[in-house]
């Protein structure tokens, strides 16, 4: 659920929204992390100035997983040859 939302998210903001690829990973160390890959042009976008963005982000989703903070890694995709 948590990853669906956390897309939802990221695709609103984006200019590229069919680019948005959200995978999960869990770890014995970290615990569960989520792996947001997005258009190159869309990184800055999804980071915002100073990372105001992101954080607004990790708190949402914090909210959403019932205080838990699951560990969330915005990824620069690679284009597309």
């Amino acid at each position: 659920m948590l990853a669906e939302a956390l897309a939802h998210l990221v695709r609103g903001i984006v200019t590229h929204p069919d680019d948005v690829r959200v995978t999960v990973r869990n770890s014995r160390n970290r615990g569960r992390t989520f792996e947001v890959r997005v258009h190159p042009e869309d990184f800055g976008r999804v980071i915002g100035r100073r990372g105001r963005t992101a954080a607004a982000i990790r708190t949402v989703i914090g909210a959403l997983g019932n205080g838990r903070s699951p560990r969330i890694d915005f990824v620069e995709a690679r284009p597309s040859r």
